[in-house]
């Protein structure tokens, strides 16, 4: 292994990218991963390793010096790993470490990576392809929680949706909160960033996906609903749901039946009990 950079100033350049990184817009889905030509923010060992597992680049990486000494610790391990990769590995003092992270207690580890956003049209193509997928892809309009975002970004990946598609007005999901709610799910699905809903209808007309829209009471139960031919679930704001005009554009709803008085549920918990659905439909179940 070669010798791994240190830096000591909170002053330093690379300390200005991280918070800069931080403190990018959380809402309104971007034309691209991020503000900083694709660039995002890793907070945390998980994600770090996660990343690496599922190939994305890793450009500069910064450890806490007295937790990543030698190979003995995991995150000394995980040093040598991005430098086999290709990464930029830096030890850092605790507080230098405080001035990079975007959290109050850093916890030994944050990283520059490069994202690969993918594009409606390719998810939508996914939805009708062979193979283990689901021909399923969520589409989330107007979430602004970025931790929401994410956790159904993590659904998507674990029932294995085509996708994900995130429109303006939806927190980025390749923010550092959505990332962190993700668990590294935005890595093993694809992930699109960026369009209107009037893309999104242009598109999914284009690949003859299905648009579905999620709403609390008056829908087709969920159970009834063919979740086995291609499809584009729409999941709304957490207060105000699915908009009017985003109802207008779908062809379909569908409400998960509850015991009243409940009459609603978070937005993450309705993306993985739909896509559980549909894995189950798609089981023969």
């Amino acid at each position: 292994m070669h010798r791994v950079e240190r830096i000591t100033s909170r002053q330093n350049a690379v300390v200005k990218r991280f918070r800069d990184l931080a403190r990018a817009p959380r809402v309104g889905a971007p034309a691209g991963a991020g503000n900083h030509d694709g660039e995002i923010l890793l907070d945390g060992e998980h994600l770090v390793l996660e990343a690496l597992a599922c190939g994305v680049p890793i450009e500069i990486a910064a450890f806490a010096d007295r937790q990543a000494d030698g190979d003995r610790s995991s995150l000394g391990r995980l040093v040598k790993d991005v430098q086999q990769h290709g990464g930029r590995p830096l030890l850092v003092s605790q507080q230098v470490l405080a001035a990079m992270s975007p959290v109050r207690q850093p916890s030994g580890v944050v990283a520059i990576a490069r994202a690969r956003p993918s594009d409606a049209g390719a998810i939508f193509a996914a939805t009708r392809g062979a193979g283990p997928r689901l021909a399923i892809a969520l589409v989330l309009a107007g979430l602004q929680d970025p931790g929401n975002v994410g956790a159904a970004i993590r659904a998507a990946a674990a029932f294995g949706a085509a996708g994900v598609i995130a429109i303006a007005g939806t927190a980025n999901p390749f923010g550092w909160k959505a990332l962190r709610g993700a668990m590294g799910g935005t890595f093993r699905v694809a992930v699109a960033a960026h369009g209107t809903l009037e893309d999104v209808v242009a598109a999914a007309r284009a690949e003859q996906v299905r648009l579905v829209a999620a709403v609390p009471r008056g829908g087709t139960a969920l159970s009834r609903v063919n979740l086995r031919e291609p499809t584009a679930i729409i999941l709304g704001s957490e207060g105000a749901g699915v908009s009017g005009s985003t109802l207008a554009a779908a062809q379909e709803t569908v409400t998960i039946p509850m015991q009243r008085p409940v009459d609603s549920l978070n937005v993450a918990v309705a993306a993985a009990l739909i896509l559980y659905e549909a894995s189950r439909q798609m089981a023969g179940l």
